[in-house]
């Protein structure tokens, strides 16, 4: 466990926002001792790992908390957002340093390309990665229904989603094809669509490959049901889909 001062030191982000983001409940503390000290776990670091990724790329905190707390989250596609980003900025700054270089050998008189300083690219691509996370018919869905919701009630949700896969835990070491099984599969989709959005069987599958891929999905998963619960959850998952 960390201290905000601790994790404030390590991310080199400022106290007051950590705070902030506990407020927002953005990034809540895994931890609040009796003397009101906010601790942080490496699950909490993750998740202002993938706060700070989507800041690069100019989403707004609303918008973040929104992305992060829908079952559909995609780390590795954020990832792979902002490791473009970062070659696009890599490519900018080379430019820039080249155009330098040129200054200090022919002068300013003789400079006239200006594209070094161009950054529609690394703009244009920002945009389409940040309108890629709210132009899918299920984005629009979970939107529309969690307008409005309270940071109690999106938390109450959350944990109600945790509360099925603790259930998943309870029966982790028997057959993912039996009824208990099946029966929490059918109640876990039904649960994201009551919540979230529509999850046809389609949607169900491709979830359950963060469930059990072993990235923070599964992390938080296992934390919740026992380590294996959520390629348990999977594997139940592909019985029901007919994978």
């Amino acid at each position: 466990m960390m201290t905000v001062h601790e994790v404030s030191k390590l991310t080199g982000v400022s106290v007051r926002a950590l705070h902030h983001y506990d407020q927002l409940g953005l990034l809540k503390p895994a931890e609040v001792t009796e003397a009101g000290y906010r601790l942080y776990d490496e699950g909490s670091l993750a998740r202002l790992q993938s706060i700070l990724l989507f800041r690069e790329l100019q989403f707004p905190l609303k918008d973040i908390g929104q992305i992060l707390d829908s079952p559909t989250f995609d780390r590795n596609k954020a990832l792979d957002q902002q490791i473009r980003l970062l070659e696009l900025q890599k490519e900018h700054l080379e430019n820039l340093i080249a155009f330098a270089k040129g200054m200090k050998l022919v002068g300013v008189k003789r400079m006239t390309d200006f594209t070094a300083f161009d950054t529609k690219k690394i703009d244009d691509y920002a945009r389409e990665a940040k309108a890629s996370w709210g132009q899918t018919k299920e984005w629009q869905e979970y939107e529309q229904k969690s307008k409005g919701r309270t940071k109690e009630q999106t938390a109450a949700i959350s944990e109600g989603m945790m509360d099925i896969f603790k259930d998943f835990g309870a029966i982790r070491d028997t057959d993912p094809a039996a009824e208990p099984a099946q029966t929490l599969v059918k109640r876990l989709q039904s649960y994201i669509t009551e919540h979230f959005y529509t999850c046809s069987d389609e949607i169900l599958l491709s979830l359950s490959g963060m469930y059990g891929g072993g990235g923070s999905m599964t992390e938080n998963i296992d934390k919740a049901g026992g380590p294996g619960t959520g390629e348990f959850a999977a594997r139940a998952i592909a019985v029901h889909c007919g994978a």
